[in-house]
């Protein structure tokens, strides 16, 4: 880092031990861990530090704060079955950990901040070793004997968000050399234990279920036009703070009865349901267990998707405020499940119905999990509204809604894929959700009379698209799908029969029958937003010469390509 830092080793002994099943929330977070980029599933932060704060004092702090929560003691073992994946959590009795200490003394305040961002995006991109405890990472910029700054990258699969807020203020009270009470919220074994038991078990399945019907019916995808070109290629972020805004988001929850979180969703979800010319909406929202009182103190991760279908076709906002929140109560109530079950469930969908669900729109809000006095700690904004660029995260999204906070003053950041919405365009979108909630504050805003967004390119899909199932597909993207996935094995036909895709494949290669060839373009979906296996494949074999022509062809084999097996995994389909 700098020639003055130093690592300090500092040893715990906590006051627990155990060992017991994972989390469900710590089972999907494994898996993501063990499948994504440190910096997508890590997360670091800046600790406010109280005044005066001594290098000993701040160690002490630390040292107590692993000691106090188990979720921090906690390591993950291998497993015994494929990969080794962990199948317990074990809580440390005692261990150790190491804080580096960076000597910044003389640096000016913003020169501070920028230190620590720095240190942070270094220290996010380093992944964690899973069988080891603590799961958290310390940085601490010094002046002499003094603490100037703390900052934190923390493991996933130990805490949260809203877990986070929670290690902040104990790292105030702990700093400040305050005493805190015997912690009495449940602690990761007993939330298993919970999840385990008969009553847990009927609340996962339920879930599942629910999963099954969105998943069943809903659209493959939210984009789909002919900006769309591939995966997500990199994202800008961009946060947005005003006074002004929460002034209106305050006076149009008042005015609707909803919270400052529905109505957000809401006008976010219209001006997404314009920007992608499509009224059926999937939105996949973070932080969902946080709603349930009984584990709203909970220091580990509850990390799992809700997931919620909003239909935007309303006659005004109002309307789709009601539907916001409905749909966000049911999809909180149901993401309490087995992460495994889930994936395997995407996957079952995709097999049967030939279109792969694409976690296109996000939201994510933070606002009850980030503490104030982090927010208050910022420089002050320069504007009303000020708008401030981050550098690009590689995430997987289309768009990304990330509330921070509402009290006094909305932020809020925007992640965009430029296939969508360019920097241009997503300042705008940013503008435009502001307009939306000023219009909201006085009265019901008809959604035919949304605020103009001049800046946004109009939805264009040019070409050969057709409405199927419930979404939008490119024929030409389903040919580029079947000549892919088959790898030129066989010549493939593409033709739109009575709103059923059919594929007619001519091909040398006496294994190739309808279930082979689904099974490798339901394969080859990931990332083809735009594209759908088809209904029906017929087969016809090639001879020797020059082919005749299709419909003089004699067929070998034909059907749906769909594994009974594969129905008979899902609990159920509606």
């Amino acid at each position: 880092m700098t020639e003055t830092s130093r690592r300090i080793t500092v040893r715990y002994g906590g006051a627990s031990s155990g060992s017991g099943p994972l989390t469900l929330g710590q089972d999907n977070m494994i898996r993501c861990i063990r499948r994504d980029n440190p910096e997508q599933i890590n997360k670091e932060s800046v600790w406010p530090v109280p005044d005066d704060t001594t290098l000993p004092a701040a160690l002490d702090a630390l040292r107590a704060l692993v000691e106090r929560h188990e979720s921090l003691r906690t390591a993950f073992p291998p497993g015994p079955g494929p990969g080794a994946f962990p199948d317990r959590q074990e809580v440390c009795p005692e261990g150790e950990f190491t804080v580096t200490t960076v000597e910044a003394g003389g640096l000016q305040a913003v020169e501070l901040d920028r230190l620590a961002d720095e240190l942070g995006r270094i220290g996010v991109a380093v992944g964690f070793d899973l069988t080891v405890a603590p799961r958290l990472r310390f940085t601490l910029l010094t002046e002499a004997d003094r603490v100037l700054r703390l900052i934190v990258v923390v493991c996933h699969a130990g805490a949260d968000g809203a877990a986070t807020a929670l290690l902040i203020q104990d790292w105030l009270a702990l700093a400040a050399g305050k005493e805190l009470p015997p912690a009495t919220a449940r602690t990761p074994l007993q939330v298993a234990a919970l999840e385990q038991s008969d009553q847990g078990r009927r609340k996962a399945a339920a879930s599942l279920r629910h999963w099954e019907k969105l998943l069943a019916t809903g659209p493959q995808a939210v984009f789909a036009d002919s900006r769309i070109t591939g995966p997500p290629d990199g994202v800008a972020a961009v946060v947005l703070r005003s006074r002004a805004a929460a002034e209106d988001l305050a006076a149009a929850s008042r005015r609707t009865g909803a919270s400052p979180s529905v109505v957000l969703l809401a006008a976010f979800a219209a001006l997404v349901a314009r920007c992608a010319d499509q009224q059926a909406l999937v939105i996949s929202a973070l932080s969902a267990n946080r709603q349930r009182a009984v584990l709203a103190d909970h220091v580990g991760t509850l990390a799992q998707d809700a997931l919620l279908t909003l239909d935007a076709d309303a006659a005004d906002l109002d309307e789709l405020i009601g539907r916001a929140k409905s749909a966000s109560l049911a999809g909180y109530w149901n993401s309490t499940m087995d992460a495994a079950k889930v994936w395997q469930t995407i996957e079952d969908v995709a097999h049967l119905r030939g279109s792969r669900f694409a976690r296109q729109v996000v939201v994510n809000d933070l606002s009850l999990t980030i503490p104030e006095s982090m927010s208050d700690a910022r420089p002050a904004p320069v504007a009303d509204p000020e708008l401030t660029w981050l550098p690009d995260q590689p995430i997987p999204v289309r768009i990304m809604f990330n509330i921070l906070r509402i009290s006094g003053s909305l932020e809020f950041a925007l992640v965009t894929c430029p296939q969508v919405l360019d920097r241009a365009e997503t300042a705008e979108f940013a503008h435009g959700l502001l307009a939306v909630l000023k219009a909201a504050a006085a009265g019901p805003l008809p959604l035919a009379g949304l605020p103009s967004l001049p800046a946004l390119r109009p939805t264009v899909r040019s070409g050969d698209w057709h409405r199927i199932d419930g979404s939008w597909i490119d024929l030409d993207a389903v040919r580029a799908l079947l000549a892919h996935a088959l790898g030129g094995t066989a010549a493939a036909r593409v033709e739109l029969t009575d709103g059923r895709l059919v594929a007619r494949l001519l091909t040398a290669d006496g294994t190739l029958t309808p279930l082979t060839a689904h099974r490798a373009v339901v394969a080859a979906l990931p990332g083809r937003d735009t594209a759908m296996a088809p209904h029906h494949y017929v087969v016809h074999r090639a001879g020797p010469g020059a082919p005749p022509p299709w419909d003089a062809l004699p067929v070998a084999a034909e059907g749906g390509g769909r594994a009974p097996e594969v129905a008979a995994r899902l609990v159920r389909l509606t």
